[in-house]
């Protein structure tokens, strides 16, 4: 049971502030981590610009593929790393222990939100950079639309992964975020565009948060008009997810 809520805003800034530092320092510390965040991204960006096997509808492949590795990267911190690393948190009853301090479990959850969002500046930077040197050639038109892309999916997908780590078993939330993770990679536009699939799949796929956000990134970074549905579809997850965690989750 977590302690009563409560305390002036100046504590609980404080509070929130301290339990975000620490998370970042644990999800820069774990290679595991790491991996998921930075590595897959980062190689799948390289492999597939330089071996020409994708299917891009005439684009070329680096600018295809640079708005989908950013989706891919956020999918990968917010729910893969930070669900899996919050169950077992619960198992080893980290969570237990935080629950009985002054730290509220909304306080928790956004100190989560803040370190994943620190761990995206850095996945950014990282595959602007690359992406760049394969011969990317953004047009920045619309690039608010990428950030607001980035901040929406970023919070539909720590709500989903704070959502399965507060209420399965830490095995069961390894195998849900990793099946989770490859669904998103091979449905939802990351590395195959849409139109390939199947119908029924590809109006699955559409619903899911992770197309969306992949659409709405090449919008914001390629010039295309604005996907006004995508972006009501992520806002609901944006939504949506948070507030179903925060109901769900459990420190123990």
């Amino acid at each position: 049971m977590s302690a009563p809520e409560g305390g002036s805003p100046p504590m609980t800034l404080r509070r929130l502030s301290a339990q975000a530092e620490m998370e970042l320092r644990l999800l820069l510390r774990n290679g595991e981590n790491l991996l998921v965040t930075l590595g897959i991204p980062i190689a799948i960006l390289v492999f597939f610009s330089l071996v020409h096997v994708l299917p891009s509808r005439g684009d070329s492949p680096v600018d295809f593929l640079v708005p989908g590795v950013l989706a891919l990267s956020v999918v990968g911190a917010a729910m893969a790393s930070m669900g899996i690393a919050t169950g077992f948190e619960r198992f080893y009853l980290v969570l237990k222990r935080l629950g009985a301090t002054p730290l509220r479990r909304s306080e928790l959850i956004a100190a989560k939100v803040l370190a994943i969002l620190a761990t995206e500046v850095i996945q950014v930077v990282l595959v602007v950079t690359v992406g760049l040197a394969l011969g990317w050639s953004p047009r920045l038109g619309e690039a608010w639309l990428a950030v607001i892309a980035l901040l929406l999916g970023t919070a539909a997908f720590a709500g989903i992964g704070l959502g399965l780590a507060g209420s399965l078993r830490a095995v069961a939330t390894l195998a849900v975020t990793n099946g989770l993770f490859m669904l998103m990679l091979l449905v939802s536009g990351i590395v195959f565009p849409l139109d390939v699939l199947p119908g029924l799949l590809r109006t699955v796929a559409l619903a899911l948060p992770a197309a969306p956000l992949t659409d709405l990134l090449r919008a914001g970074l390629g010039g295309a008009p604005i996907p006004w549905a995508d972006l009501a579809i992520l806002a609901a997850w944006a939504v949506g997810a948070p507030l179903l965690a925060a109901r769900v989750f459990r420190w123990e």
